[in-house]
């Protein structure tokens, strides 16, 4: 299943303001839950995984 970058972003931003007002209720939560399967379905998906492994790799040198 593809999605538009644009409902990508919409959901995005839609859950960032959730999050910051904390008024994240459990339909948010669902709201949240699905834009997370929709980014792991886009291109996005790949450089977001790649940065979060860098990321994991320098905390734990770090911490050892």
């Amino acid at each position: 299943m593809a999605f538009s970058v644009s409902a990508l972003f919409l959901f995005g931003v839609i859950v960032v303001i959730f999050i910051r007002n904390k008024q994240m209720k459990l339909s948010h939560a669902i709201l949240a839950a699905l834009f997370g399967f929709m980014v792991s379905q886009s291109t996005a998906a790949k450089p977001i995984q790649d940065f979060l492994s860098q990321l994991a790799k320098t905390i734990s040198s770090v911490a050892s």
